[in-house]
């Protein structure tokens, strides 16, 4: 996600799509009770179209997420080249117009984004030497993402201009995999928008599938994580926009 610093701070102005939240409650409210203009979840009527996305990732970024119980795709249209989506999100620091940070709080191990810690509310509880420290806040893991895969340029037989991060999910509820993918819109399945950016979240809860199987906590951790999830790629698609837009005609 790209940084707060990284944009003027025209909060004034009508033209600038957002302003970064402040605490815990203006996350809630931006992310947790807004609802979202563009609805992004893509939707599995049955298991055939379920199989279908299972393949279509297998083909495009050699993972098999079939064997996970949960699995959720967003999907959203971006006036912008898929290239320029993808430096913005190369850019994110944690500090984003774009996510939750004081709820779902980013440790950043390393500014190329290969490991990422996320924290419930507040800094990682072991500081950068890992050493603990008595007067240091210790905030509850939620989950770390380690790069399998970053893939800054489109492979030379890829058509769809595609990039993308993969990341292995673990040491917290979500085992599996995280994918954040964008590519070149394609006409012929009715999209319009100069790109089309994907998230992806592959697991099983605490890697057991006997806990994914419980419909309580499947409908529960799905209504908030599509709701965070959309507005994070819809405050995305508007700041890219409007950022694009400015980059043709500073």
């Amino acid at each position: 996600m790209p940084s707060n610093t990284d944009f003027p701070h025209h909060t004034n102005s009508p033209v600038f799509p957002l302003t970064s939240t402040s605490n815990i409650f203006t996350d809630i409210r931006h992310y947790f009770l807004h609802r979202p203009k563009i609805k992004t979840l893509i939707k599995f009527n049955t298991v055939e179209d379920r199989h279908v996305y299972c393949e279509s990732i297998m083909q495009r970024i050699g993972i098999d997420v079939d064997r996970y119980r949960l699995l959720n795709i967003h999907r959203i249209g971006i006036e912008a080249p898929a290239s320029f989506l993808f430096n913005e999100l190369m850019k994110w620091n944690g500090d984003s117009l774009c996510w939750p940070n004081h709820i779902a709080h980013v440790n950043l191990h390393d500014p190329a984004l290969e490991e990422i810690q996320i924290t419930l509310f507040g800094r990682a509880g072991i500081p950068a030497d890992g050493k603990r420290n008595f007067f240091y806040p210790h905030f509850p893991q939620l989950f770390m993402l380690k790069a399998l895969r970053i893939q800054p340029l489109p492979d030379q037989t890829d058509t769809d201009n595609a990039r993308y991060f993969l990341y292995e999910c673990s040491g917290g509820y979500p085992i599996g995999v995280f994918s954040i993918y964008v590519r070149t819109s394609i006409p012929e399945r009715g999209e319009h928008a100069m790109s089309q950016l994907f998230f992806m979240v592959g697991f099983n809860f605490y890697g057991k599938t006997s806990l994914s199987k419980l419909n309580f906590i499947n409908a529960t951790w799905e209504g908030i994580h599509n709701r965070v999830t959309s507005n994070v790629v819809n405050r995305f698609k508007l700041l890219c926009e409007w950022k694009f837009e400015h980059f043709k005609n500073p």
